[in-house]
């Protein structure tokens, strides 16, 4: 490994170390790079390790989180939302956070789900790797931005950042339905800052960048993430899970 990457791979141990002793843990699961890096790496600290997965029948991530967690060994449980739940808990959700943000409900809709799964079989803490996409311009929207120079790329940055972290305080309001909480060492203030002072281009290499966060690809591949999951484009949770697609189909109802 390099030497930045091997000074990530320090941080997260770090944050994660920072966040929580080893115990009994739930992480939020799709098979991407992210959640995929975070197991391993929780894995090799001592963590009991179960990965969470939800999503409509046929989704991709139902499909895609199966094979990568039997390549990377690690227990693996799934939930298939009900089509005739859907719009009750929708309608709960939106009630419960009060906002018509569409990302936020997707969010708080797809976590309902998981805490739902990790209650069932008594995990109360959840992990998440959220603060990679936002701290590693993993969204395609810092493409558009990118030409804009290091300036343009932090503001949207510090943007994201505060959208996200408003955001998981809404999620964690909903899993506290299920006394579930979900946490997120990666979001921690000393993680965002070292995070923050990894060069633009280890993170993205131009407005025609499809794949981006390059520096944490590369620490994935190092720590044995299977290369389908290292090397794949992002997908968010609310498109893996096909979560987006039956929200849409409500609205128009």
């Amino acid at each position: 490994m390099s030497n930045l990457v091997t000074k990530l791979h320090e941080q997260i141990i770090l944050a994660v170390e920072n966040t929580l002793k080893p115990q009994k843990v739930g992480i939020a699961f799709s098979g991407g790079v992210d959640s995929s890096f975070l197991a391993k790496i929780c894995s090799e600290l001592g963590f009991e390790i179960t990965l969470l997965t939800i999503g409509f029948e046929n989704s991709h991530d139902l499909e895609f989180s199966k094979k990568i967690a039997n390549l990377l060994k690690l227990k693996h449980l799934t939930y298939t939302i009900p089509d005739e739940q859907f719009e009750a808990v929708a309608k709960e959700i939106r009630k419960e956070i009060k906002t018509d943000n569409l990302s936020w409900n997707e969010n708080c809709i797809a976590f309902y789900y998981v805490s739902k799964l990790a209650k069932k079989h008594g995990i109360n803490k959840i992990l998440t790797a959220n603060g990679i996409d936002e701290l590693f311009c993993g969204y395609n929207v810092y493409r558009e931005t990118v030409d804009g120079g290091k300036e343009a790329v932090m503001s949207l940055m510090e943007s994201k950042l505060e959208n996200e972290l408003k955001m998981m305080k809404a999620v964690n309001s909903v899993s506290s339905k299920f006394d579930v909480m979900i946490l997120q060492p990666l979001l921690s203030e000393e993680f965002i800052e070292f995070a923050k002072s990894i060069p633009i281009e280890e993170k993205i290499k131009g407005k025609d960048d499809l794949v981006r966060k390059h520096i944490v690809r590369q620490l994935a591949l190092s720590v044995g993430v299977p290369n389908d999951s290292a090397l794949k484009r992002k997908k968010a949770l609310q498109y893996g899970s096909l979560i987006h697609k039956n929200l849409m189909k409500l609205r128009k109802i």
